[in-house]
């Protein structure tokens, strides 16, 4: 069970799976600071969690490209809840798919590079200015955890939506272990979660996996907890699959 009385900022957290994470992490007890580049469905969703569980949310407009934002998002947390226990960067997307782009632009090299560059800061850099910034917090008071969003993608490539393997690639090993170096003098971990396909929209169900089908949100959910529960405490620096197998199958997947 995640401790009670604990702050956690989810990103990407108007919808999806950072939604349902910050509704489980409300629900049992602790205080929740929602980021969204969405404002309307942020407060949306923070009102939706403060009138129905048991924890506090509070709602900020962050663009994870900015990081003027990400640090204020980080310095609310702390000062008005007195720590920042875990930080989780669910915000993220394939440019061409996200931009409308996939499917109407040629080939590779055809698509606009701001496409791409989109597609980078969002992924990576999005998720390392959250380190950079929620470092100084977790440094301060030694202890806390930052959950770092990969993805199958990232070990499987994607011939035209190059930005999101690239970006996510670079979360699940560089960022993911450098941060965990850092943070393990100051008592704070770093680990990466990288799902395969995940029931958030229709065309996951496609995607092949050894179990069959692809997994609820739920159950993406529930690792990040148990990583942030008292039974998580020793798992570290780690690229977590939560992808029913679809890395063990052979490379001519769907």
């Amino acid at each position: 069970m995640v401790s009670l009385n604990k702050t956690a900022i989810v990103t990407g957290a108007a919808s999806g799976m950072g939604l349902l994470f910050a509704q489980n992490w409300a629900g049992l007890g602790g205080s929740v600071v929602l980021c969204d580049a969405d404002g309307e469905a942020l407060a949306k969703a923070a009102r939706g969690i403060r009138d129905s569980h048991a924890g506090q949310a509070l709602d900020v407009l962050c663009d994870v490209r900015e990081y003027g934002q990400v640090e204020h998002a980080c310095r609310t947390a702390y000062e008005t809840f007195g720590s920042l226990d875990l930080v989780c960067n669910f915000a993220g997307g394939t440019a061409t798919r996200v931009l409308g782009v996939r499917g109407t632009i040629g080939e590779f090299p055809d698509v606009p590079i701001a496409v791409y560059d989109w597609g980078i800061d969002v992924n990576l850099k999005g998720q390392f200015y959250f380190c950079h910034a929620a470092s100084r917090y977790m440094r301060r008071q030694k202890s806390g955890l930052i959950v770092n969003i990969g993805s199958i993608t990232g070990m499987e490539g994607d011939g035209y939506g190059v930005d999101y393997p690239t970006a996510k690639s670079g979360v699940m090993f560089g960022l993911t272990k450098s941060v965990a170096q850092y943070g393990s003098q100051y008592g704070f971990r770093c680990v990466c979660v990288s799902p395969g396909p995940v029931l958030t929209r229709p065309g996951m169900a496609e995607m092949e996996t050894l179990l069959g089908r692809a997994a609820e949100p739920q159950e993406i959910v529930d690792l990040i907890l148990f990583l942030a529960s008292d039974k998580g405490q020793f798992i570290n620096g780690e690229n977590i699959m939560i992808d029913g197998g679809r890395n063990a199958m052979g490379r001519g997947k769907a």
